[in-house]
């Protein structure tokens, strides 16, 4: 089977999914430090998680691969599999305290190692836990202590660990710290699965699979928060052949006064612009205008040199001979732009309205401890709700989306978006044609 994705409207054959586990238990203990975006209740993510690949198998007869329970199963099968899960959990554990006591734990960790099944390995790269040992107060007594060193609890975001090319895949280099060893374990799994692999990003480079869209003659790579211009350069010389490709930078948001940004507002470029079908976007404008682009050219040698001068990504755009459907900085916030297409005109997307009010609950919060901040964000927020609700125009229920003859699935993803992503972000495409 062909791996790789030459635009975003071609029909998706294969996508790999993560459930989320115990890992996304230690993201919700204090949610902002692991990137979320609110509190929200496991059990219904976990619920939605499901629903959302028995949509995509049984409504679109979409390939869906569950990474742990894919690499679980081939590590049973295969002893060298289970070696590399080994090794890499062997890496990762730490013992410390007292040395006499963490000798004998690790030694009894190494002689009980081939006790235990697949799934503890995995785990314990999921949650990079560090053990603690101490002589007690009692006579022969261990006190342990187990502290979870940044555990992998943004991982259901299975578009970001690589960028899928018209080629292959590139393997990414994530920008935060709290996401650096999600790689670590989707690198194996290209492994085991024998999925063609073109790339891997290197520092200093960072790169992040939100910040790419395949759009059939051309490509964009989004440059900010997340993926920086050095990863982008690494891309177009390691994995792609489009003829074209436009680096969007990442804007500044106009409500945000003197300069002063929350990149996570809009984190990646899938965050506030998308593609529902060929010649057709769906972004926010007053985004897309200020997000300047520099446009490559890919040279007879397969290098790419950019022409000079910048436009932004909306003119970009309406010259490609796009039409886009606009939509608020409310729908954007509640991820209206995240939508995964199925195919040409067909999409997966969030209920906006049922997002709307946590939204705005998060954001009187910040503006609360920052009004300077966030005060006026949260008033055009709040106009918008009142606009939309009286108009009945919530994304995806907008006039534009049946005009344009869009077929759009609204699924429910209240809980899963609080991790700061929808439908387009939970997905690694595999495989589009």
């Amino acid at each position: 089977m062909a791996t790789g994705a030459r635009a975003e409207w071609d029909r998706l054959r294969r996508v790999v999914l993560h459930r989320p586990g115990i890992e996304m238990f230690f993201g919700l203990l204090e949610p902002y430090s692991s990137l979320y975006e609110r509190a929200f209740s496991r059990f219904k993510a976990r619920y939605e998680h499901e629903n959302l690949e028995y949509t995509l198998k049984r409504e679109f007869g979409v390939e869906v691969i569950l990474l742990k329970q894919t690499l679980l199963e081939d590590a049973d099968r295969d002893p060298r599999i289970r070696a590399t899960l080994m090794s890499l959990a062997r890496a990762a554990l730490e013992f410390s305290g007292d040395p006499l006591t963490a000798a004998l734990a690790r030694e009894d960790f190494e002689k009980n190692a081939d006790k235990l099944d697949s799934g503890h390995f995995f785990n314990i790269l999921l949650l990079n836990p560090g053990i603690e040992l101490a002589p007690g107060r009692a006579a022969g007594s261990i006190r342990l202590d187990i502290i979870e060193h940044q555990p992998l609890s943004n991982l259901y975001f299975m578009r970001d660990q690589q960028v899928m090319t018209d080629r292959g895949i590139v393997i990414s280099r994530m920008a935060k710290s709290q996401r650096a060893r999600e790689t670590d374990i989707t690198r194996i799994f290209w492994d085991v699965t024998g999925e063609n692999v073109v790339g891997q990003i290197q520092a200093p480079g960072t790169l992040e699979g939100g910040d790419f869209i395949p759009m059939g003659d051309f490509a964009l790579i989004g440059v900010g928060d997340r993926t920086n211009i050095e990863g982008a350069t690494q891309l177009m010389a390691s994995g792609m052949g489009f003829p074209e490709v436009a680096v969007v930078h990442q804007p500044t948001d106009p409500l945000i006064p003197g300069g002063r940004g929350d990149p996570m507002v809009h984190m990646h470029l899938d965050t506030f612009f998308n593609v529902a079908g060929e010649g057709l976007a769906i972004g926010a404008e007053f985004l897309l205008k200020r997000a300047l682009v520099d446009i490559y050219h890919r040279q007879g040698s397969g290098e790419y040199r950019c022409r000079g001068g910048s436009c932004s990504l909306h003119d970009y755009l309406r010259e490609k001979g796009f039409e886009i459907i606009g939509i608020t900085l409310l729908e954007q916030m509640a991820y209206a732009s995240n939508i995964l297409c199925i195919r040409d005109r067909t999409i997966l997307s969030v209920e906006s309205d049922h997002i709307a009010g946590s939204v705005l609950s998060t954001l009187q919060q910040k503006a609360d401890r920052d009004p300077s901040r966030y005060g006026s964000l949260l008033a055009r927020a709040e106009e918008d709700y009142r606009k939309l609700k009286f108009e009945g125009q919530f994304f995806p229920h907008k006039k534009e989306i049946y005009q344009h003859g869009i077929d759009a699935y609204p699924i429910s993803l209240q809980n899963l978006t609080g991790g700061y992503g929808g439908a387009h972000c939970m997905t690694c495409t595999l495989e589009r044609g």
